[in-house]
């Protein structure tokens, strides 16, 4: 399902320029990232990352240092392919008391991860990596949202999951889906919480020459990220 543009996450985005006039490469097939750079006004093509960019949980790993390794890994799999470009991924999990939901597998897995978050606070937090193809010059960073979830009966849950607009979602919900159980706490990004936090990426972007490291060719690992 689409984001709908009548919905107040998608107004009042801007976009800046990006660093060197250099063309934007969204490294993800996600059509909710896609369409928040779009209602910012951002010019950009899109050529997905390679389906092993994800490679499953490290151990003993926080849903923060996922994210980011995530979101590394999917820019790496694709800058190659670019000589002069700026490569944009991101990836996104929630996170109740120390458990990582990512994407469903099934609706079962789905209705397992609603009811873990019934009632509950909880973090989703999205890493982002911009990298410089030309001079591969990289930044990664983690943003967090804080969101509280109502209780939900069997029933609601059955209902939601009819809708199947938990497919291919963290934590098997959508805050762009219109439902009046979840709420951000606090100040925290709505954009955060759909797959990208447009607001940090307007800011890393504006000072991507101050704040971005160069990656050598063997470097395997995602320079340390800011949480």
């Amino acid at each position: 399902m689409a984001i709908s543009d009548d919905l107040p996450l998608m107004r009042g985005l801007e976009a800046t320029t990006i660093p060197d006039a250099m063309p934007l490469v969204l490294a993800s097939g996600s059509p909710r990232r896609a369409q928040l750079l779009r209602a910012a006004g951002y010019e950009f093509t899109i050529d997905p990352a390679s389906d092993d960019a994800e490679c499953g949980v490290c151990s003993r790993e926080t849903a923060p240092e996922l994210v980011a390794r995530y979101a590394y890994r999917k820019a790496e799999s694709v800058v190659r392919r670019y000589d002069r470009a700026m490569i944009l991924a991101a990836d996104t999990v929630a996170s109740c008391g120390g458990q990582i939901l990512g994407k469903p597998h099934n609706e079962a897995h789905a209705a397992e991860m609603l009811r873990t978050l019934s009632g509950r606070r909880h973090d989703v937090f999205t890493g982002v990596c911009l990298w410089e193809s030309q001079s591969s010059r990289c930044v990664v960073e983690v943003v967090r949202t804080e969101l509280q979830m109502d209780s939900l009966s069997d029933s609601m849950i059955r209902d939601y999951l009819d809708t199947l607009l938990w497919e291919g979602k963290a934590g098997a919900f959508g805050y762009q889906d219109g439902n009046d159980w979840i709420e951000i706490v606090g100040d925290g990004s709505p954009s955060n919480v759909v797959g990208l936090p447009m607001e940090r990426l307007k800011e890393l972007l504006e000072n991507f020459d101050s704040v971005a490291e160069t990656i050598e060719a063997t470097q395997s690992e995602s320079p340390t990220s800011n949480q």
